[in-house]
């Protein structure tokens, strides 16, 4: 993590920094998992095939719970094209073609932390999604921004949305249950068997379920959308977002913790957890150039 990260950490109680420290580790693992799927992704590979790769590689590596099994999308799918039902959602046999895009989406559960990321590549060159994944960089600035100005999370959407107006693009992240572009994150007690239920896993939806339950009433709601429930201040806690950008039938997006507090100073009521991502490399190159 960038020295402002570990200065700030070191400000904020024992507890959370032991949480961001396993939190941080979960979604690095997950990134690491990504990047090094993407990185064996050949001509002919299917959706499904590269969701197993993610499964395989992580499970090699300790994960044996997810809040969600991985996802894999190529092609037009990356932007969720005529998706209308939850099951278009899961990999199916499409095959990886040379210059498609493509997004892997995953999120396990890691020594009790759960992270969820999503990565977005093209097999060769594809300027479209290029350009996209460049222009994702402002929502990364003005979800922060906007979140540390503890604006209600329905209004941050709506600026989201308009920017990506402005930006010429279409959102895709509305496609998701409920249309959200963030969820939380928690903590998960480790067990001997975890479950999984139409590709979630039970022990995180059941601490999701739970959330809902005891912020329906407080009044929040642990999906961020843009409907009426989430019409509040943001909630401290872990918010894996995901802002998804389509543009004629190509998508990207980036999806990683963004970490809220109850502190008064504008600096730690809100952070990325992590700087040191493959997107946000991708951003520092590009600003160098």
């Amino acid at each position: 993590m960038g020295g402002d990260t570990r200065q700030r950490t070191t400000r904020l109680t024992d507890r959370l920094a032991a949480d961001l420290h396993g939190f941080r580790a979960a979604q690095r693992l997950a990134y690491e998992c990504a990047e090094a799927v993407a990185a064996q992704l050949r001509p002919g590979v299917t959706e499904r095939e590269a969701a197993r790769m993610q499964r395989e590689w992580l499970r090699e590596r300790g994960v044996r719970d997810w809040f969600h099994l991985p996802f894999a999308w190529f092609g037009d799918r990356t932007a969720f094209a005529d998706f209308k039902i939850p099951l278009q959602f899961f990999p199916t046999n499409r095959k990886l073609e040379p210059g498609m895009p493509f997004i892997l989406d995953m999120a396990p559960v890691h020594r009790g932390y759960a992270a969820d990321i999503g990565y977005s590549g093209s097999l060769g060159l594809n300027p479209v999604q290029d350009r996209l994944m460049s222009d994702l960089h402002a929502h990364r600035e003005l979800i922060l921004e906007q979140v540390r100005e503890r604006r209600p999370l329905r209004e941050i959407y709506g600026n989201v949305d308009r920017l990506m107006v402005r930006q010429g693009y279409a959102n895709r992240h509305r496609a998701y249950p409920f249309g959200v572009i963030a969820h939380k994150v928690d903590r998960v007690r480790e067990r001997r068997w975890s479950p999984t239920a139409f590709g979630f896993g039970a022990q995180s939806l059941k601490g999701l379920a739970s959330d809902a339950l005891h912020g329906h009433r407080e009044g929040w709601s642990p999906l961020w959308s843009p409907y009426r429930f989430s019409d509040h201040a943001p909630q401290p806690g872990m918010w894996a977002v995901e802002p998804h950008l389509g543009f004629r039938g190509t998508g990207a997006k980036f999806e990683e913790i963004l970490v809220v507090t109850d502190s008064r100073d504008p600096e730690e009521s809100a952070f990325w957890l992590d700087d040191d991502l493959p997107h946000v490399r991708r951003w520092a190159e590009e600003g160098a150039a």
